[in-house]
């Protein structure tokens, strides 16, 4: 299995809702244009979420063109399937695509690879199914002591919901590393192309929604009481209040890594 835990069907909606236009959003197009995608091309989006990588590559490949999520997790494809009914959605572990080899012009995978208790296994099996002379495009975080915004905010909830918090909400950075990130795609016999370093924004309209968004909308809201939830609230007020724009949202700076690799042509 590739991932610890499953999204439950109330948890899936409050992603597409709140993570995707808090966060993923800006990531899509980026992941998309380094996959150099045409009219035509077959696209494969690994651990696909809600969708919004594959809705994106749907939109350049156009109607002569396939593109398929995967994912793990049932909720997640449920509501892919809801927002997005024309595109293919499969449940299926990274571990083991259910894929032929090189079925894929181009595979993505945004925002996950954190997750893999195998990294190396994965990037593999992308490079597996992606076609010769394809691409492999993986977007991931920066280390946590690279990010001012959500660094002071996992202390705090940390400081109240305990160590296994910090594990949880640490595994988003835990695969940023650039030498890291080129090593998994040579191993898998990836040429890399580069390893980006963009920034971002992670924007909310209020500190409150930070904690709405990272922390009840995962397995830890779950965990909480509700007067563990306020507590943590009242403390990212202090922690975050210099990342609130006169307008009064909050705009938490984000810095990723975009991998870039190609299938070498047989």
């Amino acid at each position: 299995m590739t991932e610890t835990f499953q999204i439950s069907p109330a948890q899936a909606e409050v992603y597409e809702t709140l993570f995707v236009p808090a966060l993923f959003g800006q990531w899509a197009p980026l992941v998309v244009e380094a996959a150099a995608l045409s009219p035509g091309k077959r696209v494969l989006d690994v651990a696909c979420g809600t969708g919004v990588v594959a809705r994106t590559a749907a939109a350049r490949v156009g109607p002569g063109g396939t593109v398929v999520g995967v994912d793990l997790n049932q909720a997640m494809l449920d509501v892919a399937a809801r927002v997005a009914p024309d595109l293919t959605w499969l449940q299926g572990d990274v571990a083991a695509l259910p894929f032929p080899d090189g079925s894929f012009d181009a595979v993505l995978c945004q925002s996950s690879l954190m997750f893999f208790p195998d990294r190396a296994a994965a990037v593999a099996q992308m490079a597996r199914v992606t076609a010769p002379d394809g691409r492999v495009v993986v977007q991931t975080y920066a280390p946590l002591d690279q990010q001012p915004g959500y660094g002071p905010f996992v202390d705090v909830v940390a400081r109240h919901a305990g160590d296994d918090a910090r594990t949880l909400l640490g595994a988003y950075w835990s695969a940023g590393d650039a030498g890291e990130l080129r090593r998994l795609a040579e191993g898998a016999g990836l040429r890399v192309l580069g390893v980006d370093s963009p920034t971002g924004v992670a924007r909310f309209p209020s500190v409150a929604s930070v904690v709405d968004t990272e922390v009840r909308a995962t397995p830890l809201g779950d965990r909480l009481s509700e007067e563990s939830l306020d507590r943590i609230t009242a403390d990212a007020e202090a922690a975050l209040g210099r990342f609130r724009t006169g307008r009064g949202d909050v705009e938490l700076p984000l810095c990723a890594r975009v991998l870039v690799a190609q299938r070498r042509e047989e």
